[in-house]
């Protein structure tokens, strides 16, 4: 019997295969607890409509976040922190730091996405990578200035 996994299930399968099982095994174990249905040409057409609908959706998604990648690639931020006179900060600038200085220029990108090895703290020109989604990652430059 064929049936369409609407839930991954270890040994057998993820979300979204057709996978052939015995008899017994899908209407004793799958079916009822919600885990697959029945592979018949109703629901396979249902199956491949909803994957080609999360494949249009998945390359919008990516084509949105490529055009950010080039706009976020070109841009500079310029974060004024004290320091001492060897150029060492007091503190340090974090991801939301930066992140506040992107909405000052009118570029909203979440804190979590500016991949920060560790804070800077240090005065001078870094180049942070921000992670954009579906696979594209952008670079920005952070211009650490003292405050006079």
């Amino acid at each position: 019997m064929d049936v369409i996994l609407r839930e991954d299930v270890p040994d057998l399968g993820s979300v979204g295969d057709i996978v052939k099982v015995k008899p017994g095994f899908a209407r004793n174990f799958l079916l009822p607890r919600g885990l697959a249905v029945v592979a018949d040409r109703r629901n396979v057409h249902v199956l491949e409509h909803q994957k080609r609908v999360a494949a249009d959706k998945r390359e919008r998604d990516r084509r949105h976040a490529e055009s950010q990648a080039q706009r976020l690639g070109s841009m500079r931020v310029t974060i004024r922190a004290r320091a001492g006179e060897e150029g060492k900060l007091f503190g340090s600038v974090t991801n939301l730091d930066i992140e506040k200085a992107l909405a000052e220029q009118g570029f909203a990108v979440e804190r979590r996405r500016i991949r920060l090895e560790e804070p800077i703290k240090s005065i001078g020109e870094h180049v942070v990578p921000v992670h954009l989604g579906v696979g594209v990652t952008s670079q920005v430059t952070v211009l650490v200035e003292a405050e006079s």
